[in-house]
């Protein structure tokens, strides 16, 4: 089993590292900077809200035209080219006059692209540590992602109190553009993956074939369903206890965070299967405890508990890693991060609507019944299996 220290012995890891935490952190201080500057301007919180998390819900698009491209772009090229747009977006957004549509729409067109940064950075994940390796590598970027989200808010909020949102976005930019510094002067050359060029239509393609694996389908949704009906109920934090919502989020954090170490770092591969199911339940049912009023100390370990289900996802995309062919692995996992996140916006939408009709204690308790009876359903599917060869529709060849 690989470790923490060997993993970043690896030749590859630390720039491939430090270029995607970069990023993380640059789109954390933007999505607040852009937010506080959007609500000052229109008083519309659902404006400021699109201005966070637009680039979230705009990634369903780039799974449905870009994501072709993961797999037949030089990977370094890539990884540079894609901070680099983002930053001269950001810059853009910083302009003084700028209108408030046009930012806007600046934020989507800056989510479409991200479907193929996903793709592309976890593609290339399996080929600096090979599929083995995927699991413990794929855990610490979890971590730094947490990581840098916490200190990007916080740094962000800062920012914008003493150099104005404005100035921060220009900082956010400096920041992309240091990512795409360390990805192309960091990382060596790599061939594309797959042979081709991308399109729209190999893009469909592409889809239709990782779709048309049952136990891919059965990955996919189990990946997508549950963990979005899970951050539906985290994204009424806020309305459920206003004055200690922070922390509940961060019991959020400390439980995906230890989710993230246990299973990246000490699963054995045979517990791994076994545990999988177990981790999928327990990441709702903790929430069925807030048909109650729960006192703020069982609230909080509740969510911990519950967030520790998180690794689940770990293991569940080990999985379709191990059922995908090479040339498709890109592809694979930037829809895997598409179809997430878009859950989680669609989710959070729903949560919100739920929480007005009846209550926020009540919305996360439906939505964490629903999350446990996705997973039940799907639960046949994603049985262990006993290693066979590929089937004839693994075999067929992918997308050129």
């Amino acid at each position: 089993m690989r470790t923490y220290r060997g993993l970043f012995r690896v030749p590859a890891y630390p720039a491939f590292f430090l270029a995607c935490a970069t990023q993380v952190a640059a789109r954390t201080v933007a999505g607040l900077a852009l937010g506080s500057l959007v609500y000052a301007s229109t008083g519309s919180a659902l404006l400021s809200a699109l201005a966070m998390f637009g680039p979230a819900l705009a990634q369903v698009v780039g799974a449905f035209t870009l994501l072709s491209a993961s797999d037949r772009l030089p990977p370094r090229a890539a990884l540079a080219g894609l901070p680099l747009f983002l930053g001269l977006a950001t810059a853009a957004q910083a302009a003084p006059g700028m209108p408030t549509g046009l930012a806007l729409a600046l934020v989507l067109a800056q989510g479409v692209p991200a479907a193929l940064g996903g793709g592309v950075r976890y593609g290339m994940l399996t080929e600096i540590l090979d599929r083995d390796g995927y699991l413990i590598g794929r855990s610490v970027l979890n971590m730094s992602t947490g990581l840098c989200q916490i200190l990007g808010y916080a740094l962000g909020g800062l920012l914008v109190q003493a150099v104005s949102p404005r100035g921060t976005l220009l900082i956010s930019a400096a920041l992309y553009g240091l990512s795409a510094a360390v990805a192309r002067f960091g990382l060596t050359r790599r061939p594309a993956r797959a042979e081709g060029r991308p399109s729209i239509a190999e893009t469909m393609r592409g889809n239709a074939l990782l779709w048309s694996s049952r136990p891919r389908r059965y990955v996919y949704l189990a990946l997508w369903v549950p963990n979005g009906l899970v951050v539906g109920c985290e994204a009424l934090f806020i309305p459920y206890d206003p004055g200690h919502a922070g922390v509940l989020l961060a019991s959020a954090a400390v439980g995906m965070l230890t989710g993230d170490v246990l299973a990246g770092r000490f699963l054995p591969p045979g517990r791994r299967a076994r545990l999988g199911a177990p981790l999928r339940l327990l990441l709702a049912a903790p929430y069925l405890l807030f048909a109650t009023r729960l006192a703020l100390p069982v609230a909080a370990f509740a969510v911990a508990l519950a967030s520790v289900g998180f690794a689940a996802s770990l293991l569940l995309q080990e999985r379709l890693v191990s059922l995908t062919p090479d040339e498709l692995s890109g592809h694979a996992l930037g829809l895997h991060t598409a179809g997430m996140l878009s859950s989680q916006g669609v989710a959070a939408l729903l949560a919100g609507a739920m929480a007005e009709a009846t209550s926020p204690a009540m919305a996360m308790t439906i939505l964490a019944a629903l999350s446990l009876a996705v997973t039940l359903a799907l639960a046949p599917g994603l049985r262990p299996v006993v290693r066979r060869e590929a089937s004839p529709v693994d075999q067929v060849s992918p997308p050129r």
